[in-house]
């Protein structure tokens, strides 16, 4: 009987407190992650050039590079810049942008990366995932967990609470991914990775159950854990199951149909949630995550983020079209268009307006 069953790709190093940046330069002092101080740091020209100044003077060896936005090109052009500096490792610091340039660039480069967000605003700081806008659109890259990854509560508390919310909609969304994962089980025979389901199914569980605030520290940490938890699940699945259901087709159907006018990414997830669950017949369920999110000041209705009712129906008819070959409860139900209008509008009287 093998002692060692399975390695789980995950940072060595995973440090969530107020006043964590202070200690950067001890975190990447790990022999695992630089040996000899060079360190090439990619910074946004929004939160994370306003840290600089602080963080510089714990890293004489760096050389940064601020990153122009979240694109390809971006990214690619990030890894040109840093490939002949013969560095340790890649430190990304900034908003999710700046975090998953540096996470293509340090794949494409073959260095190891050290996330540190500046906000919270999905899971994307500590997933296997590179999401960045094309001349398509929109892509999504796989590339290596960050090795390390520091979130400064302090950090945190001063960005726009409106990153704080999308993260709260993103996390709690993964209870209505995981139905929608055991949903795919049971009628299609998907194979469902126990270990990678649970952690995302707790970290969700945790942030919906939480009493506390956007404004207290307790509720940030474990906000930040389970965003970390829920990219350290996908690593483990191998792919975004975990936390990627009804809620995220639903959210990329806004960004496709309505690309000038879509919310916040977890703002969307959070809404597709909430109906997701409507959806699949749990009513209680749904109305308490439904009332979850709104003591967040997060949307549970269309009409919440300046959508029609019309044009919500459009969103959740065309939302399976953005993920073809996964199967969630919008491909189980296959509804149409007098369908969704009449689940819709039993769904607002039961969360109430």
């Amino acid at each position: 009987m093998p002692v060692l069953t399975r390695l789980i790709p995950s940072p060595v190093v995973v440090d969530i407190r107020p006043g964590a940046l202070a200690d950067l330069a001890t975190v990447l002092a790990d022999e695992r992650i630089s040996h000899s101080g060079r360190l090439a740091v990619a910074v946004s020209g929004g939160s994370g050039a306003r840290l600089r100044e602080r963080v510089a003077p714990q890293l004489p060896g760096a050389t940064w590079y601020e990153v122009g936005g979240g694109t390809l090109d971006d990214a690619v052009r990030l890894a040109d810049d840093i490939r002949a500096g013969h560095f340790d490792a890649l430190v990304g610091l900034g908003g999710g942008k700046i975090i998953d340039c540096a996470k293509y660039a340090a794949a494409r480069v073959g260095l190891p990366l050290v996330a540190v967000p500046t906000n919270l605003a999905h899971d994307g700081l500590c997933s296997p995932v590179a999401t960045l806008d094309n001349d398509a659109g929109r892509g999504s890259y796989g590339v290596p967990n960050p090795i390390a990854v520091l979130i400064d509560l302090d950090v945190i508390r001063a960005a726009p609470t409106r990153f704080v919310r999308s993260g709260i909609g993103d996390a709690v969304s993964n209870v209505s991914a995981i139905a929608d994962w055991e949903l795919a089980n049971r009628v299609n025979g998907e194979k469902i990775d126990g270990l990678a389901a649970a952690m995302a199914r707790q970290a969700g569980e945790a942030v919906l159950r939480h009493p506390g605030g956007i404004e207290d520290n307790d509720f940030l940490q474990v906000l930040a854990e389970a965003l970390v938890l829920s990219g350290i699940a996908m690593s483990v699945s191998g792919d975004s199951r975990p936390s990627s259901g009804a809620c995220h087709e639903i959210n990329h159907a806004f960004d496709l149909l309505f690309p000038q006018r879509a919310a916040s990414h977890g703002e969307q997830c959070g809404l597709g949630a909430a109906f997701a669950m409507y959806l699949r017949g749990a009513h209680e369920e749904s109305a308490h995550m439904a009332g979850v999110l709104r003591r967040h000041g997060l949307p549970v209705l269309a009409e919440d983020i300046g959508f029609t009712v019309d044009e919500f129906v459009r969103v959740v008819e065309f939302a399976p079209e953005t993920r073809p070959g996964r199967y969630t409860i919008l491909e189980h139900l296959d509804l149409k268009t007098e369908q969704i209008k009449d689940i819709y509008a039993d769904y607002v009287k039961a969360i109430g307006s």
